[in-house]
């Protein structure tokens, strides 16, 4: 039987290729964008991203976030729609002081200091997104 995972619009990578997209304006991901690594840009304005809930999420989705570009125009948000982020991050000022340390958040914002490369990696398990974040600038990833 012939494999379809090469083919462009098969949606099956196989594990050799990962699906990557690009996000400019406001979006609403789903279930079907788990695996996906998306490239922001703000440069149309500032905008959300608004991910499952704690309703309608469910266990092993993952979501990749790469800032794509230098010191965005304005800020991007990863909006879960209540307290169910929690945010493991190191930035170059050293420290981890943006992290949760056991109170979770409703959103990440991007400001508009952070630097092309800027990674924040999500997953979902048991009610709440667990996160890590690298960012190349002190404070240019916050919590809210």
């Amino acid at each position: 039987m012939r494999s379809a995972y090469l083919e462009e619009n098969s949606g099956q990578t196989d594990g050799f290729l990962r699906k990557v997209e690009e996000i400019k304006v406001a979006r609403t991901l789903a279930q079907a964008d788990s695996g996906k690594v998306f490239m922001l840009s703000s440069a149309a304005g500032a905008f959300s991203i608004t991910l499952p809930t704690a309703s309608n999420g469910i266990d092993g989705m993952e979501y990749e976030f790469c800032v794509e570009e230098e010191t965005p125009t304005a800020a991007i948000t990863l909006a879960a729609g209540s307290a169910i982020i929690s945010l493991v991050m190191k930035d170059a000022g050293g420290n981890a002081s943006n992290s949760t340390v056991g109170t979770q958040v409703s959103n990440i914002v991007i400001g508009t200091s952070a630097q092309k490369g800027d990674w924040i990696k999500m997953v979902y398990y048991s009610g709440e997104w667990n996160a890590i974040c690298l960012s190349g600038i002190d404070d240019a990833v916050t919590t809210s």
